[in-house]
C-alpha cells in the first residue's frame, strides 16, 4: 500500500516536498517513482529511484535540476523535493512502486498511491 501527502498551494518560484508512505515486507526491494497528472492531460513520468540498496536516480525532462527524488529505507518512505515551482508544476502527483520494464511508462509499475494535488499560482 502507497500512501503520498504533503501538496499544497504555493506560490510561483516556491518550494514544496512530497512523501510516499509504503507499507509492506518487500518494499524496501521495489523501485519507486513519481508521476503526475495535470487536469485534461496524460499522467506524467517525473522521477524514479531504484531499491533501498540501488538508489540510482531518473527524472523527467520537465524537473531535470528542479526536482530531487530520494528514499529513507528506515522509515519506508520516500520523497520529492520540488524547487523553483512553476505554475505548469501544478498536477495531482502519484507516487507508485514496484518497476517492470521502462520506469517512463505508467503501465510498468505495479502499484499506486491515491495522488495528492500540488497547485502552484503565479
Amino acid at each position: 500500500q502507497l500512501q503520498a501527502f504533503g501538496g499544497g498551494l504555493v506560490h510561483a518560484g516556491a518550494s514544496l516536498t512530497l512523501s510516499c508512505a509504503a507499507s509492506g515486507r518487500t518494499s524496501s526491494y521495489w523501485a519507486m517513482s513519481w508521476f503526475r497528472q495535470a487536469p485534461g492531460k496524460e499522467r506524467e513520468f517525473v522521477a524514479r529511484i531504484g531499491t533501498s540498496n540501488s538508489s540510482s536516480t531518473v527524472y523527467g525532462d520537465s524537473v531535470l535540476g528542479r526536482f530531487t527524488i530520494s528514499r529513507d529505507s528506515a522509515k519506508n518512505t520516500m520523497y520529492l523535493q520540488m524547487f523553483s515551482l512553476k505554475p505548469e508544476d501544478t498536477a495531482v502527483y502519484y507516487c507508485a512502486a514496484n518497476q517492470r520494464g521502462n520506469p517512463t511508462r505508467r503501465s510498468n509499475w505495479m502499484y499506486w498511491g491515491q495522488g495528492t494535488l500540488v497547485t502552484v499560482s503565479s
